[in-house]
Formats: structure tokens, C-alpha cells, sequence
């Protein structure tokens, strides 16, 4: 896959923001993210203080952010970002088994507003996975359980169900689950994750659940995990006014970056930041001549 200019993660509407943006300044891009846009939005029952979309519903908003990228011809990479490693003078984006590269990256993923499950972030890596699709050669004929917080959560599983000789789903949400047959679907408060002569178990208030890999599953990872060395505040991305990160190359937009959680301001800081991402692009071809 060729390298892109700017990598884009998200599909609310910071990350539609910039993504427009991007593409007005001539920056090739990689917008990864849901086709059916942030969930967040979706579920807006009425939004009253968006320019040019006076007492619009989430779901008109959505549509309107998908027409306006599909008549600037930016296609929408679904999938879940695992991870973004810095290489130098380039970044590489786990998606799946794909790994991407851009130049700069922009991180648009919402807040993570769920703490981590107990012994979620000391068994990263260690049998506790946040993508089943990048992983689940490994579990091969094994037995894994899937910590689902949305309905979207739920392919995921069905695609570990074609792969693993037993797949328990504990759902985080109230909807009905809409899974394969030989997914066992159990509704316990999932208290945390341990391992235990060799195996991972996942402890609830009703009992203990044993596998050999776990995936807890998100709509976004938390901003740390997703990029080492990124620096946070809580759940936020520390920015400055530019959008930028401490790690150069790397910005973030949204309610990723703070309060106040609202549409408008994630649109001007994706706005932001895609100028800064292009002018850090700019700056950096001129020093490398």
C-alpha cells in the first residue's frame, strides 16, 4: 500500500473535518473509521448549534458528513486501528492485518470514557487482545472470550466464531445480541481479568470464565495505548493550540482532546488540525531538500 500524506482515525466530526481539509490542501489521506459515521452522532436526537444545520438530527448529520465526503471523493477505510507505531519518518497503523503508513497522523477516536477492566492493561499483550481480526490466527482451533461495549462489536466475534473452537460473548450494553449459534452469549457484569495456570480467566460477579485469549473490544482505544509515548491528561491528548502532540508528526482533534464535548468545536479543531498536520508535512520537505 502506497504511503499516504495523513492518516485520519476517526469518523466523527473531527475526523470528517479534517479529512476535508486535508484533501483541499493536497495532501493524499487514509480516513479510517465506521461508514455509518460516529456512533455519538447517530444517537444525537436533535443538534442545535451546528452552522449551516439548524435543529438537525444526528442521523441527517451523518448522511450530510458521508455525501460531503463521498462528493470529494474520500473514501472511508473501515476497520479498528489497533495500533500506531512511530517509524522514524513515518507511522505504521495496525488495521486488521494490514499495516498502512503515513506520513502524520490525526487522531479524531472520541474520549474513552470506560476504565480499564482490573488486569486489562497488565495482560495487553499477553494473552488480552484489543482486535480480534489482527489476531485471531493466533487462537486458531482455541477457545477465547469477547468483552463487547457495543453492538458493533459483535462481527467481530462472529468472525472469531469461524476461527476458535469456542467463543463466549459477555455483552456491555443493553441491546439483543445478534450472533452465530455457537457464540455463547452470557449477560454477567464482567469485574476483570487474571490468568491462572496458563490460562486467561475473566471473573464476573456470578463466577470465573477460563480461555486461552481474551478481546476486549471498544469503539476507540484509550489514546495511550493505541500511540506509546503519547502524552494525556486523564482521558484527553494533551494538545497545544496547533492540535499538536509531543510526539511530532502526531495531532488529535475532538472530544479527545477535551472538554467541551461538542460538534462544533470537534469540526474547528479537526479543521486545525489538518492545517497543522499539512504545514508540519511542508516544513519537513523543505529541510529534507
Amino acid at each position: 500500500m502506497e504511503r499516504v500524506d495523513i492518516a485520519i482515525i476517526g469518523t466523527g466530526p473531527a475526523g470528517v473535518s479534517a479529512a476535508l481539509t486535508a484533501a483541499n490542501r493536497n495532501k493524499s489521506i487514509l480516513l479510517v473509521g465506521s461508514r455509518d459515521m460516529s456512533e455519538k452522532v447517530v444517537k444525537a436526537h436533535e443538534i442545535r448549534n451546528y452552522p449551516g444545520l439548524p435543529s438537525v438530527k444526528g442521523t441527517e448529520m451523518a448522511a450530510a458528513f458521508r455525501n460531503q465526503l463521498e462528493a470529494m471523493g474520500i473514501r472511508i477505510t473501515e476497520g479498528r486501528v489497533g495500533a500506531v507505531y512511530a517509524m522514524g519518518d513515518y507511522f505504521a497503523l495496525q488495521i486488521g492485518e494490514e499495516m498502512p503508513e503515513a506520513k502524520a497522523v490525526i487522531l479524531a477516536t472520541g474520549v474513552v470514557t470506560a476504565k480499564p477492566l482490573p488486569g486489562e492493561k497488565e495482560m495487553l499483550g499477553r494473552g488480552v487482545s484489543y482486535c480480534a481480526t489482527c489476531d485471531a490466527p493466533l487462537y486458531r482451533g482455541k477457545e477465547t472470550i469477547v468483552v463487547g461495549f457495543s453492538p458493533r462489536e459483535e462481527a467481530e466475534a462472529a468472525f472469531l466464531s469461524e476461527v476458535c473452537s469456542k467463543v463466549t460473548y459477555f455483552p456491555v450494553y443493553s441491546e439483543e445480541t445478534n450472533l452465530p449459534e455457537k457464540v455463547a452469549v452470557i449477560r454477567e457484569k464482567v469485574t476483570g481479568i487474571e490468568q491462572k495456570d496458563g490460562k486467561r480467566i475473566v471473573r464476573t460477579e456470578a463466577g470465573e470464565y477460563a480461555a486461552d485469549g481474551v478481546f476486549v473490544l471498544r469503539e476507540a482505544v484509550a489514546p495511550d495505548t493505541l500511540v506509546p509515548g503519547l502524552e494525556t491528561n486523564g482521558a484527553h491528548v494533551a494538545v497545544d493550540r496547533e492540535m499538536r502532540t509531543n510526539l511530532p508528526g502526531v495531532f488529535a482533534a475532538g472530544d479527545l482532546t477535551g472538554l467541551p464535548y461538542q460538534y462544533v468545536k470537534a469540526a474547528g479543531e479537526g479543521n486545525v488540525a489538518a492545517i497543522s498536520a499539512a504545514v508540519y508535512l511542508d516544513t519537513k520537505k523543505k529541510e529534507d531538500k
